[in-house]
């Protein structure tokens, strides 16, 4: 299906080739300020054309905000949002008549839909992932707001060009003190200094040239983004199969050209025992300044149990190396022939440096999706008569409640009014 999400619902529409493409998202809360200008650097940070490294195509991918706003605040209905496709080239995809493209979408959609798009690739494209990073800038303005929460995503390897912490976690089995650190001061401010968004300037140096090398060979390459989030609302996630991670996990394959998906420790986990791989809790101060339980270490990657502990949100994603290249490939048509297919279209060598909005995007999705499912637990609790004294919660219990506050709950003596 097209929509994402439960309480905060996203449905993209469009195809790579049509008049247009864009979103719509159901259930954003009222009040919200919010204008073009607020979801314009995140399409801008995706678009095509950035760099010698990406596809030629020269879209603007300016947006417009159809409905659901009034004087730059959110009404709470539906909001519309639009980004016309300008730089059309169905010629360049007449070859797909005959042929199915090899690790392409056209032969699947075909069994599929008994039809499919007839240029681009159509609803398979990337460019359908514009409405998910419009969306995507609306949710995380929300959640900026209103927990201060930050989402960064950097590329941390392309083929075999690797950032260090990828090989040492490879030999150790769990991520590095420095690696972690890096994943709390990180900022795309830092990132997009390098046109591969590395924040390593001698590694991107390497995977620029390992790029180059493939486009220059009229091929591509794959490679990895990792990508943090900072300051997440505990509490989120929904046992049992609608775990925070599964969620996550959900929502980055569902990107085009994604392969693999690790959070925390990863399968670098797997190598190391429990003794040393167990998150112990410690005393820490929170962003406000208030005493709160967290953890030694994170190789949890800041969910246990499916649920959000406050501890920074880290995952890995693989992007196989893009499927459409300038050589001519040995295939077979479509009535079985077999044939030699050049394909003509338009290409990014690398898709990484611009996923990086794209995986930003999703995980805000997620997360703003997960809040609105805890803020109505908990505002429907917050209805019920006190607790009397009981053993379910230990005291002192600090709970966040909706608008940001906070309650300290003490059992060990019944609440009389």
């Amino acid at each position: 299906m097209s929509t994402f999400g439960t309480h905060f619902r996203v449905t993209t529409f469009g195809e790579s080739h049509c008049k247009g493409v864009g979103c719509i998202i159901d259930g954003c809360p009222p009040g919200l300020a919010l204008t073009e200008d607020d979801i314009q650097p995140q399409l801008t940070r995706r678009r095509p054309g950035q760099s010698n490294l990406t596809t030629p195509r020269d879209e603007k991918d300016r947006v417009t905000i159809l409905s659901g706003t009034e004087f730059g605040h959110t009404l709470g209905t539906p909001i519309g949002l639009t980004v016309p496709n300008q730089d059309q080239r169905p010629h360049d995809y007449t070859e797909t008549d005959l042929y199915p493209r090899p690790s392409h979408a056209d032969w699947t959609y075909l069994l599929k839909y008994g039809l499919k798009a007839s240029s681009g690739g159509g609803r398979a494209s990337a460019r359908e992932t514009i409405g998910r990073v419009a969306a995507g800038a609306v949710a995380e303005k929300f959640l900026k707001e209103a927990y201060g929460t930050e989402i960064v995503a950097f590329v941390s390897s392309v083929g075999k060009v690797a950032m260090p912490f990828i090989e040492e976690q490879s030999e150790t089995g769990v991520p590095s003190e420095e690696f972690v650190e890096m994943l709390s001061t990180i900022t795309r401010e830092s990132i997009d200094t390098e046109a591969t968004r590395c924040p390593d300037k001698e590694i991107s140096k390497k995977m620029t040239q390992r790029i180059i090398e493939a486009k220059e060979a009229n091929d591509s390459i794959g490679g990895t983004v990792t990508c943090v989030i900072r300051n997440v609302p505990t509490g989120l996630g929904e046992p049992c199969f609608d775990k925070l991670e599964a969620k996550l996990a959900h929502a980055m394959l569902s990107i085009p050209a994604t392969k693999a998906f690790e959070i925390g420790s990863g399968f670098g986990g797997t190598q190391v025992p429990g003794h040393l791989h167990n998150d112990a809790w410690v005393q820490k101060v929170g962003r406000k300044g208030q005493k709160v339980l967290g953890t030694k270490t994170n190789f949890s990657g800041g969910i246990q149990g499916g649920i959000s502990n406050g501890e920074n949100i880290y995952f890995r994603i693989g992007f196989k190396s893009p499927a459409t290249i300038s050589q001519e490939q040995k295939t077979t048509s479509y009535n079985g022939v077999d044939g030699v297919l050049a394909t003509r279209g338009r290409h990014d060598p690398c898709v990484v440096p611009r996923a990086t909005p794209i995986v930003e995007a999703m995980a805000a999705l997620v997360i703003m999706d997960a809040v609105m499912v805890q803020l109505a637990r908990q505002g429907a609790a917050q209805l019920l008569p006190p607790m009397p004294d009981t053993p379910l919660r230990p005291a002192p219990f600090v709970m966040a409640v909706p608008g940001g506050q906070a309650i300290k709950v003490d059992e060990t003596k019944p609440k009389t009014e």
